[in-house]
């Protein structure tokens, strides 16, 4: 009796120690917390939440997402105070990398080449002016058409300070000479684009800047309801001059001419990490540079949280449900950062 009872005490340990292992491999993240970071502008929260939600079948703690604004959050993850996001987006943040350089890293792409920026205007005031570009903002019939405040200026929906596209916009005011006769909104860009849809409702004229993915082109459709105008050349900011080729792209659906001069180049939406932290976890590492989100989802989201589902949780259950809606890829994407971990 008492060697029955050693055999099956042998049996259920060797029994535990296969099974820890595997364990393990399967939860790698398991006691161990991420401390993770999202944009302010919520149109990259989706994809944020897409990741947490990952991280958290590896087994990882995720605390957060913590809202920061560009300039806090690269030198926050430089430090190690937060460990990551997945809303960079480059050239743009090309300024930044001094901030972070040799203590974060880029790794993977969210979406890669798709994130255009530009400046739109309605179509009807596109038409009624002749409008190709912003230097037609000079004219004062046009810019009379535009000035909703009484400035005298043309009124621009720009970007709040801290955003990288504040830095661009502010640029190309400088750099065509348009102080005199372009107003940049620079309030909560949410809000104020709202006021411009109402006021496109109205059949106002609108001028505003916008990114994809983005909700602003599912409520105002480029080539129906607003058009992409170019800027007079390309002048970038001398972090992303090198860039210029990439500021006039081909086939802009809505745009005034093609090849179209947006003045901006095209973006990767990137996650960056610190490298510490990546070095610690390679299945977070493996994960990111698996991953990826087709824009068309984000834009599909991005439609959905403008027409009022937009909470917390219900971009929590949007996430899950384009995670259970793609459960092989996204299986394959868990089986390969397990296996970096093993």
């Amino acid at each position: 009796m008492f060697r029955l009872t050693e055999t099956l005490t042998a049996v259920a340990l060797s029994t535990l120690l296969v099974a820890a292992p595997a364990l393990a491999q399967d939860n790698p993240g398991e006691g161990k917390t991420v401390h993770m970071a999202q944009a302010t502008w919520d149109t990259g929260w989706f994809h944020a939440e897409i990741y947490k939600q990952l991280l958290q079948e590896l087994g990882y703690t995720v605390e957060g997402p913590t809202t920061l604004d560009n300039p806090p959050f690269y030198q926050a993850v430089a430090q190690g105070d937060v460990d990551l996001w997945v809303n960079g987006w480059f050239p743009l943040h090309n300024t930044y990398q001094p901030t972070f350089e040799g203590q974060a890293e880029i790794i993977g792409a969210v979406a890669k080449g798709g994130a255009l920026e530009g400046y739109l205007v309605d179509k009807a005031s596109v038409e009624e002016f002749g409008i190709k570009s912003l230097e037609d903002f000079k004219r004062p019939e046009v810019k009379e058409a535009f000035d909703r405040d009484g400035d005298g200026k043309a009124d621009l929906v720009a970007c709040p300070p801290g955003w990288g596209c504040e830095i661009n916009i502010e640029h190309h005011l400088d750099a065509y000479d348009l102080r005199d006769h372009v107003n940049p909104i620079k309030a909560a860009y949410s809000a104020s684009m709202a006021d411009a849809v109402a006021a496109y409702g109205a059949g106002e004229p609108i001028l505003f800047y916008t990114w994809t993915p983005n909700w602003t082109v599912n409520a105002l459709k480029p080539g129906e309801d607003v058009m992409w105008i170019e800027v007079p050349e390309v002048n970038l900011p001398e972090d992303l001059a090198d860039l210029a080729d990439a500021a006039v792209l081909e086939g802009v659906e809505g745009c005034v001419a093609d090849p179209c001069t947006l003045g901006f180049p095209a973006n990767d939406i990137v996650p960056v990490a610190n490298s510490a932290f990546l070095e610690d976890n390679p299945a977070v590492g493996a994960l990111l540079e698996a991953a990826s989100i087709p824009l068309p989802a984000i834009f599909e989201q991005n439609a959905l949280m403008n027409d009022g589902a937009g909470s917390a949780e219900d971009i929590q259950q949007q996430a899950a449900d384009w995670i259970e809606a793609n459960r092989d890829l996204v299986d394959g994407w868990l089986e390969t950062a397990r296996s970096a971990q093993s």
